[in-house]
């Protein structure tokens, strides 16, 4: 079934043209690889673990190959006893979920959809992406992924903690991609999903732009410039990560002249977002990560864990449609909610006061 919250408004006419955007998939503050266990914490007194787990050598992948000392980081974070709950982002993020460094403040901490009084928080630092997890070297080597072998090092990290199931997956963009490789192979150790902006497959078209992002990232690493190529695929990304009617209201105004060339508004800011990637993020893990999400292929109709999916109208990379089929495919107990908004997929980033009481009922109500 389905059921939209109200219509939301146009804010974005009234950011920056140079916001400090998170855009799709990243991160907000310092490296995840430096933090430590006195590092943020959920907002509360609650005690706050980081730890890197050495996953069974050798790691053998999805797709066949193996991985020597393999090995993934993750932060749990709330009160003591409390249900865990695994929260999963887009390819940039990382196991700092919420606090003055995590890259979903908006939705995770106290009172928030993901309450950090009530629950506690697991976030990972995704195979092959940015922090303390295995991952590409420059000018290295690094196998395919797939969205199930980070569902396996998420298991195995449960299994470390001594949890028999986790109480909830939330899953936002890839990480939505991961809940349900999970809730597919591991159903007794999940109690429910929260999925957002994510199908069982990748849509063509978004594999379309990936695949060019890709070999532009590609044909700079070749030339010795990997950093250039990821400023201009991000650039690119972001093109496809919000709407058009944001664009429009935000920099819909003549291009300016200069002595060389006209120079548009939405330039600045495209290569503004680009800039700051490359400050945080590899070329090469960026690859691995993105390939990834295109490799994503799970059988929904084997998923019978109760599932809130939660779709955006306007998101351009997983359309309304394909969410529409995955709810058909499930199994389970599942509820399709979607809502408007201009930032596209960003939205999961960007509308917190829409997505906080949806998932707040989603974490804590039984699906009948």
């Amino acid at each position: 079934m389905s059921r939209k919250p109200p219509n939301k408004s146009g804010r974005a006419a009234n950011e920056p043209a140079a916001d400090a955007s998170r855009g799709n998939d990243s991160s907000s503050g310092a490296s995840p690889g430096d933090a430590s266990p006195g590092d943020a914490s959920p907002g509360d007194a609650s005690p706050v673990r980081d730890a890197v787990l050495d996953l069974p050598s050798p790691w053998r992948l999805h797709y066949g190959d193996e991985l020597a000392h393999a090995r993934v980081a993750f932060r749990l974070a709330g009160p003591e006893e409390a249900p865990v709950i695994a929260v999963l982002g887009g390819i940039s993020a990382h196991r700092i979920v919420c606090g003055a460094e995590g890259w979903w403040p908006e939705l995770v901490g106290p009172g928030h959809g993901v309450d950090t009084r009530n629950f506690r928080v697991l976030g990972i630092d995704y195979l092959g992406g940015r922090g303390g997890s295995s991952a590409p070297v420059p000018g290295g080597r690094f196998p395919p992924l797939s969205s199930y072998d980070q569902a396996e090092a998420l298991r195995h990290i449960a299994a470390h903690l001594g949890l028999e199931s986790l109480h909830a997956i939330v899953g936002a963009s890839y990480g939505g991609m991961v809940a349900l490789c999970f809730a597919e192979r591991h159903p007794a150790m999940v109690g429910r999903i929260v999925v957002l902006s994510a199908a069982d497959k990748s849509q063509v078209l978004s594999t379309a732009w990936r695949s060019v992002q890709r070999q532009i990232v590609r044909e700079a690493i070749a030339r010795g410039d990997g950093a250039s190529g990821l400023k201009l695929a991000r650039a690119l990304a972001m093109a496809t990560y919000r709407s058009s009617v944001e664009f429009e209201l935000r920099f819909g105004g003549p291009p300016v002249r200069d002595a060389d060339r006209f120079r548009f508004p939405i330039e600045d800011y495209l290569f503004a977002r680009g800039d700051d990637y490359v400050q945080k993020y590899r070329a090469e893990t960026f690859l691995a990560l993105s390939e990834s999400i295109d490799l994503h292929r799970m059988d929904a109709t084997r998923v019978r864990t109760p599932a809130t999916l939660i779709a955006v109208r306007e998101d351009q990379l997983v359309p309304f449609n394909d969410m529409q089929g995955l709810a058909a495919r499930l199994n389970g107990p599942r509820q399709l909610i979607e809502i408007n908004s201009i930032f596209g997929h960003d939205a999961f980033l960007k509308e917190g006061a829409a997505l906080t009481p949806i998932v707040k009922r989603a974490v804590t109500e039984q699906l009948i």
